[in-house]
């Protein structure tokens, strides 16, 4: 009987040996991979932590202008067009490590899709700096649509960001729902499936937002 109780007490001593080992692998597991909306982050054997999160290019387009306002307002008194609050964070190449003091600069059309590419205004225009969080806002409208040769482009807003140490981020976004995305050229991408977003209400009042998290490579 005490040789069966040494041998019962052995292999329990074994399958606990067995049982932590497999906690420590699938706890090991999930501390060195987890999963962004963009992608996923991993953590190298020397503790390093790199992602394959980086939000995709897009074209610049002829409408950039240079020197644009530093506001989040570009809302214009009597303006047409639905009103949104665009919002996000821009983070490193890491995907978890918030970027601060990142310059962001957004421009699109008006609501009958026409670029102001000339006047002192700088309407639909703007730049901002986010914060110590990494966090950028700003209130606009949702841009209509223009002919690009025989076909409508889809409603889009234009991004432009840059970060010390990282590299420059030129891209759009588009908006779930639009039927002009799927023979666009750009739109219909597979890079630019994470860049259709969608619109959300944000209280009781009828505001609309739209949530952009971008993610910048390293140099």
């Amino acid at each position: 009987m005490g040789g069966v109780l040494i041998i019962s007490n052995l292999l329990s001593t074994k399958d606990k040996k067995i049982m932590d080992r497999k906690n420590f692998l699938l706890t090991s597991s999930l501390a060195a991979f987890s999963l962004t909306t963009c992608g996923s982050v991993v953590k190298s054997e020397t503790g390093e932590i790199k992602g394959d999160c980086e939000t995709t290019n897009d074209i610049l387009g002829p409408f950039y202008r240079e020197n644009v306002p530093i506001r989040s307002n570009i809302i214009v008194e009597g303006v047409r067009g639905a009103q949104i609050l665009l919002h996000g964070k821009i983070f490193g190449s890491d995907c978890t490590t918030p970027l601060p003091n990142a310059l962001v600069e957004i421009w699109h059309c008006n609501a009958d899709g026409e670029y102001d590419n000339d006047s002192d205004e700088y309407r639909h225009r703007a730049s901002w700096k986010t914060d110590a969080n990494g966090e950028y806002s700003f209130q606009t409208i949702l841009p209509g649509k223009y002919l690009n040769g025989k076909l409508f482009r889809p409603s889009h807003i234009h991004y432009r960001v840059t970060a010390s140490n990282h590299k420059e981020l030129i891209s759009q976004i588009y908006f779930k729902g639009d039927p002009h995305i799927t023979k666009d050229p750009w739109a219909s991408q597979e890079k630019a499936q994470h860049r259709i977003l969608e619109i959300a209400p944000i209280d009781t009042k009828g505001n609309l937002q739209l949530k952009f998290d971008i993610f910048l490579a390293d140099k």
